[in-house]
């Protein structure tokens, strides 16, 4: 049984980290796992989305739209642009951040109100989250990836100090303590 992820953002917000770390954690586990990934304008703050799939056998790294079982959303309007992939029985995590894109930064649109409670009012399983709040007290905003994540693992059934092994792997060393306490800020919220 194949199991799908989404993880989607906005440029510079470490997606592609996150899905660093998800596909180590799963590989170490003995999982088949395929990781594709796609950048749109993500060096100017353009959406960025991650596919992991992994499962006995994964013959292709793409998520149809309905297929996916969780999407980790870094930004709120990312979770609106990319909810219609998420399976009916599907989860997904929200962090509650507010990015302005660039149509509503020079005026030409407004940001969407209550995307968060639209998504719930329409039946979605959203588990939303203050990752940056949590990032801030690990000690950088930029662990707001690792936060996620340490959501993300509350529905897995695999030990923490699985997803820790995997983090003193792929993050720098000098980083590894702000992403432990990051991950467990968001495992333990």
């Amino acid at each position: 049984m194949t199991k799908n992820i989404m993880i989607v953002g906005v440029g510079g917000q470490g997606s592609l980290l996150a899905s660093k770390l998800l596909g180590r954690l799963l590989v170490d586990e003995g999982f088949d796992v395929k990781v594709s990934e796609v950048h749109g304008m993500s060096q100017r703050g353009g959406s960025v989305v991650t596919y992991v799939r992994f499962g006995d056998k994964v013959y292709s790294p793409v998520i149809e739209d309905g297929e996916a079982d969780f999407i980790v959303s870094f930004e709120k309007i990312e979770a609106a642009r990319y909810v219609q992939n998420l399976k009916k029985d599907g989860t997904i995590i929200v962090n509650t951040q507010q990015i302005d894109p660039m149509p509503v930064i020079i005026g030409a649109a407004t940001y969407p109100a209550d995307i968060i409670a639209e998504m719930k009012a329409k039946g979605i399983n959203v588990d939303d989250i203050d990752a940056l709040s949590l990032a801030n007290e690990a000690g950088s905003s930029k662990a707001c990836n690792i936060v996620l994540m340490g959501r993300l693992a509350k529905y897995f059934d695999m030990p923490k100090e699985k997803w820790l092994t995997a983090i003193e792997k792929i993050v720098k060393p000098q980083f590894v303590e702000i992403n432990k306490k990051a991950f467990d800020l968001g495992y333990n919220c």
